[in-house]
């Protein structure tokens, strides 16, 4: 018999998300990016059989996966920040280290290596501060 405080509680549980190296709780410190697939080939990955993931495609252009989603995690054992792969299937979590290839397919992130259409020398100056900038052009003095 569960006691009289256990059953009233309506406050909401913490997600039940573990460090798939240690074991220990994950704390969030991003927002979640859900994701997408615009290539059958992603969604026959899921179980989606070859003709209804042409359709699919066809019709739109990227198609939401449900219950997908890039996460940035803190894990105390590690003391460092992570990026996993999520998936929700009934109340529980898949975790897994996002790969390279996932950045690709998730709504609203920046690329974490930058934006490629940028040039070097444009990158280098944006991170610059001050008037030391201005060392690359020998012209100036």
């Amino acid at each position: 018999m569960q006691r009289r405080c256990d059953r009233n509680r309506k406050r909401s549980k913490r997600r039940a998300i573990y460090c798939p190296i240690h074991g220990c709780y994950l704390d969030s410190v991003s927002q979640k990016y859900p994701l997408f697939a615009d290539r059958p080939g992603q969604l026959q990955q899921r179980g989606i059989g070859r003709r209804t993931a042409l359709f699919l495609v066809a019709n739109k252009t990227a198609v939401p996966l449900e219950g997908e989603w890039l996460e940035a995690f803190w894990c105390d054992q590690c003391q460092q920040t992570k990026w996993y792969h999520l998936k929700k299937r009934d109340r529980i979590y898949e975790v897994s280290v996002a790969s390279p290839e996932l950045w690709q397919q998730a709504m609203g992130v920046i690329y974490p290596e930058g934006n490629p259409s940028v040039g070097e020398f444009t990158r280098r100056h944006a991170k610059m501060v001050g008037c030391k900038a201005s060392k690359d052009f020998g012209f100036i003095n």
